[in-house]
């Protein structure tokens, strides 16, 4: 089955399985069944088996799936084995937090260059990097040619640095700027990030439960 032809449902669980079956792992399972994945993960069997049957044969009937061998082919198929080369725009609060506080080498990605427009912010460390001036992105992506970019910018510049990044040779963004990102270019990845639509999402959840309670005390 081509990627084209998985859904978004199916890839977006795949970070997910990936990290329960190392929590698996870290605590000594060797093999599970996806009867028993399931009951953990809060999904059915079958979910399970027509999730992995997207990407091929990983189990055996009667012994189910070896944890590490089956987060190992999960974390290829998520690209997990390769270090793309990362930068990110904008070394504010949410930027420092990001540059710090993620740890990209686990997650398929290194982060190499931090940049910023303001001269006070130019010029600090975060972590092991020195903040950048953005009057040397250009230069910079010519000599280390990253693929992939963080943007903490403000919303009205995201599309505009967008596409002078892709014009570096920047193909996938993590977009934190509230601006979803309508790129045009072939071959150009993008997830926007829309933290406020989470913490909403969180407020419909807690809704549901009170008046599920309140009905319950009627």
């Amino acid at each position: 089955m081509s990627k084209n032809s998985i859904s978004n449902s199916v890839i977006r669980r795949l970070p997910r399985y990936h990290r329960f079956l190392g929590d698996l792992e870290a605590n000594g399972y060797v093999r599970i069944s996806s009867r028993e994945l399931a009951e953990k993960m809060g999904l059915t069997a079958s979910q399970i088996r027509q999730d992995f049957n997207c990407f091929g044969e990983f189990g055996q009937q009667g012994y189910g799936y070896n944890v590490k061998e089956l987060r190992g082919e999960i974390g290829k198929i998520l690209g997990l084995d390769v270090s793309t080369p990362m930068i990110l725009l904008g070394a504010g609060n949410l930027g420092k937090a990001i540059a710090a506080h993620i740890d990209f080498r686990n997650r398929g990605f290194e982060l190499i260059g931090i940049f910023d427009a303001n001269p006070a912010v130019v010029g600090g460390k975060i972590g092991e990097l020195t903040v950048k001036s953005v009057d040397e992105l250009e230069e910079f992506c010519k000599a280390n040619r990253p693929e992939a970019a963080i943007l903490c910018i403000p919303k009205g510049e995201a599309e505009k640095e967008a596409d002078r990044l892709i014009s570096y040779g920047v193909r996938a963004f993590w977009n934190f700027t509230h601006y979803d990102l309508r790129i045009s270019h072939k071959d150009v990845a993008v997830e926007n990030v829309h933290l406020g639509d989470s913490l909403t999402t969180l407020s419909y959840a807690l809704s549901g439960i009170s008046g599920k309670e309140k009905e319950d005390k009627e």
